[in-house]
């Protein structure tokens, strides 16, 4: 048993040289080398133990079946720590790629987030099917699942008919995933509005997509939802938009003294982007009010909320201090109509001032007002 200690510690030296010497000299110029070399060490040294092992043993001074059944372990566990080297080593190759895109901002940040989410796609199947592969490769070894795979392939149709019913949700949600990924639909740091909900896409895998709410909760959706159910990508091109702001006020507002207060207000705002901007009249209310809306454009979803807030609590403010017979006023109309009295003749009709009221005036009080509609008889 000399031997395979022997070639066991052989083996761990070399990975360790190895990992010393990415980790010193070459980290200082290539800092990616000692990185890779930091996140592989784990299975480089299991990796090392297990192949030299499985190769040193000497199995024929061992008993029959202690040789075999020790083989057989080390086999498997050769398998698993190869498995577990090349991920690392994938994952360790595509990391620095990875920051980098993350890093990108201004006119390539889509590209770049692009690029990212199909990294990202293809890294995680990539991982799923090296996983697969070492699980087969692990399983066949027994000798009871190979006779069960060799009867499996002898009846594929039957077999691959059952496999595929009870797998469509799963394949469903892979090939969404897949169609997502390469038709540039949805990408990581993505603005949506889903179900009703606005937040940014955080997490995007083969299964299931993690969207991050405004208020941090996290409204996790099957891939599939995001291909068969419609949702607005407020990012798909651009984050630019433009945010409206609606008042409803009297018809005596001053419109043109209202543009002229937008307009200055919003060369001094730091979030509006200076592009575009209006103010219009866009409807006449049944409840006779007219409705005002105002545009502006901002550089992205969250710039453009902040900033309809602050517009709309400036114009709010500056009617009020400004015209105050400009904000909301409800008019009615009361038909004349006689009241008689008990004893007395008919009374006179009510007078002009009582058959136009406003809401924002006092309530309609004299001798001839009606019992609860103010003064000390309403009282």
């Amino acid at each position: 048993m000399i031997i395979p200690v022997i070639a066991v510690a052989l083996s761990v030296g070399v990975v360790e040289g190895a990992r010393r010497l990415l980790a010193g000299r070459l980290s200082e110029r290539w800092p990616a080398a000692g990185q890779a070399a930091r996140r592989c060490t784990a299975p480089a040294f299991t990796f090392a133990a297990a192949v030299s092992a499985y190769g040193a043993v000497p199995y024929g001074d061992l008993p029959h079946r202690l040789g075999a059944d020790l083989r057989h372990l080390l086999h498997i566990a050769a398998t698993g720590a190869t498995a577990w080297l090349i991920l690392r080593i994938f994952y360790a190759l595509t990391d620095p790629p990875l920051d980098r895109l993350t890093r990108v901002s201004g006119e390539r940040n889509r590209r770049a987030r692009r690029t990212r989410t199909q990294m990202l796609l293809l890294r995680r199947i990539g991982a799923v099917t090296l996983g697969i592969v070492a699980a087969s490769v692990a399983l066949f070894t027994f000798p009871a699942v190979r006779a069960v795979g060799a009867g499996v392939l002898a009846s594929a149709g039957v077999a691959g008919l059952v496999v595929g019913i009870a797998a469509r949700p799963t394949l469903g949600n892979l090939l969404a995933g897949l169609q997502l990924a390469f038709s540039d639909a949805l990408r990581l740091d993505d603005v949506v509005v889903v179900e009703g909900q606005w937040g940014r896409i955080e997490e995007l895998t083969l299964s299931y997509v993690v969207v991050r709410l405004w208020d941090e909760r996290r409204l996790i959706l099957p891939v599939s939802y995001f291909i068969e159910q419609p949702f607005e990508n407020w990012t798909r091109h651009t984050s630019r938009v433009i945010g409206a702001v609606l008042l409803r006020v009297d018809w005596s507002v001053p419109v043109e003294e209202l543009r002229t207060v937008l307009h200055d207000y919003l060369r001094e705002h730091p979030l509006w982007d200076q592009r575009d901007w209006v103010l219009q009249l866009t409807d006449v209310l049944p409840n006779g009010l007219v409705e005002m809306r105002a545009l502006m454009s901002a550089a992205d979803s969250a710039s453009a909320w902040d900033l309809r807030c602050d517009v709309r609590e400036h114009l709010i403010g500056y009617l009020r201090e400004h015209h105050p017979e400009a904000l909301p006023r409800f008019r009615a109309e009361i038909p004349e109509e006689t009241h008689v009295r008990e004893g007395e003749g008919p009374a006179e009709p009510a007078s002009d001032a009582l058959r136009e009221s406003e809401s924002s005036g006092a309530p309609a009080v004299g001798p001839d007002a009606a019992p609860g509609e103010g003064g000390p008889r309403g009282a």
